[in-house]
């Protein structure tokens, strides 16, 4: 039997949370586990553990059955840089406090 590593609880809560929409978004499509594992080319139990947030299933498969769903347009934004408060508040931090002019400009030459 294989395990998986200990996490911490906001993330089993996030894939908890992730499996539980996965779930709710096919049964309002109506598509049967069946024939999304089949679109998905994974068994139903592997199915089945995605709809449970089992960290286990690799995110290859979340991401095909978010498209699948027609809900897989977000998944490139997930750590965009552009979005990341810490690493731009970082970046900033890095920033000097003062530039100055290189030697060859203060002895007049271009």
């Amino acid at each position: 039997m294989r395990t998986t590593p200990p996490m911490p609880l906001p993330v089993k809560r996030a894939l908890t949370k992730l499996g539980a929409d996965i779930k709710a978004a096919r049964l309002r499509r109506r598509i049967t586990t069946t024939l999304m594992a089949e679109r998905a080319f994974v068994a139903r139990s592997t199915l089945q553990k995605v709809e449970q947030g089992d960290p286990g299933v690799s995110l290859g498969v979340y991401a095909t059955v978010l498209f699948i769903l027609g809900l897989s347009e977000r998944i490139a934004d997930l750590a965009d840089v552009g979005t990341d408060s810490v690493g731009l508040q970082l970046d900033e931090d890095r920033l000097p406090q003062r530039v100055r002019a290189s030697k060859r400009r203060s002895a007049g030459q271009p």
